[in-house]
């Protein structure tokens, strides 16, 4: 940053006072969600708020048994908050960029790592990669959203989309996927003659392959998952 009088900070700083949407980016970095109800988002990803708005962890029973059998394989990687009332809330995770997405009765499914927040009436189910369960550092699991709303998700850095075409299969590295199209399904595989090259045990040696048509979301880092998250 460069040097500012306290003023001029101020001035180029601070919050948006305009009626926002009920999404909005305060900073590439920052969402404004614009609460007059309620907002499932990543617990710990409240970094400020106005006005009043209470917190609450996601009951174990709060999506049903079945959600609260995978959220215990997962080890709670997709911990969730509930946030409720009236107020601005801003959130952000870790200082990677946001995207807003709006569905309009679509399917976007994304790494549980990197979803930020999403609308009450988004319908959403925890997927297992069953196939590399043990074999990366926290498990890897996704989250499918679906239905008409808004949903917020995070990556480090600039992201790029790859488009899957038939015939056409695209490969990506576990730790850098993002997220995909929501009627894909990956397949993984695990590549013995990069694993065995680089003389040891390598993220790159389990890839993951798309088939079909749609897209990918990759970020150009390999993120570490992790087994959850601490309350704000």
């Amino acid at each position: 940053m460069g040097k500012y009088s306290i003023e001029e900070f101020v001035r180029q700083t601070k919050q948006n006072d305009n009626d926002n949407d009920y999404f909005e980016l305060e900073t590439e970095r920052i969402l404004e969600v614009n609460l007059s109800g309620l907002v499932w988002a990543k617990t710990g990803s409240m970094i400020s708020y106005t006005g009043q708005i209470k917190f609450e962890r996601e009951k174990i029973l709060e999506h049903g048994v079945s959600q609260m059998f995978k959220k215990a394989l997962t080890g709670e990687g997709a911990s969730l908050m509930k946030a409720q009332g009236n107020g601005r809330l801003y959130l952000a995770d870790q200082g990677k960029k946001i995207t807003i997405f709006e569905l309009n009765n679509e399917s976007i499914t994304v790494n549980g790592n990197d979803l930020l927040a999403f609308e009450p009436g988004i319908k959403w189910d925890i997927k297992l990669m069953k196939k590399v369960a043990g074999m990366m550092s926290g498990g890897l699991f996704n989250v499918n959203l679906t239905g008409k709303g808004r949903v917020a998700i995070t990556c480090h850095y600039e992201p790029l989309t790859l488009i899957v075409r038939p015939g056409e299969s695209v490969i990506t590295d576990p730790n850098a996927t993002v997220a995909w199209s929501g009627h894909l399904t990956p397949e993984f595989k695990t590549d013995v003659s990069f694993r065995n090259l680089l003389g040891r045990g390598s993220g790159e040696s389990i890839q993951m392959e798309f088939k079909g048509e749609g897209f990918v979301i990759v970020q150009p880092f390999e993120e570490v998952y992790s087994s959850g998250n601490g309350p704000s």
